[in-house]
């Protein structure tokens, strides 16, 4: 089986290296590409294709929120996971209501990101 392409999502560059350095060390993820705005990752998603994109929900501009809701309205939208430091239900039921496949509090990141990619990609 293929690589899981991924794309990351965060106007934070200091969270976007880290989280590069943790999914890389897993043989079956390729990071493809990385954005800091929604606006940014919706242009990415269509020239790379990405198989899943984890997004931030917090950025200037297009928020996290208002670009998954876009990209899942594409054919063939990839997976969307939501990522943020503020994990309540409101923000829960919101990434819900716009399409996120999943979400996952940014302190949880290391623990519980990779058990959802499998839940997803079996």
């Amino acid at each position: 089986m293929p690589p899981l392409r991924i794309l990351l999502v965060d106007d934070s560059l200091p969270f976007l290296e880290l989280a590069t350095r943790l999914l890389s060390a897993e043989a079956f993820i390729h990071v493809v590409g990385r954005a800091l705005s929604g606006s940014e990752a919706l242009a990415q998603v269509l020239q790379l294709r990405p198989d899943l994109v984890l997004m931030d929900l917090a950025m200037p501009g297009m928020n996290g929120l208002e670009a998954t809701r876009q990209i899942k309205l594409q054919t063939d939208a990839p997976y969307v996971i939501v990522l943020t430091l503020n994990d309540n239900s409101e923000y829960r039921i919101a990434a819900e209501a716009v399409g996120a496949d999943g979400f996952v509090p940014k302190l949880d990141f290391s623990d519980a990101l990779l058990p959802l990619i499998s839940s997803l990609i079996r």
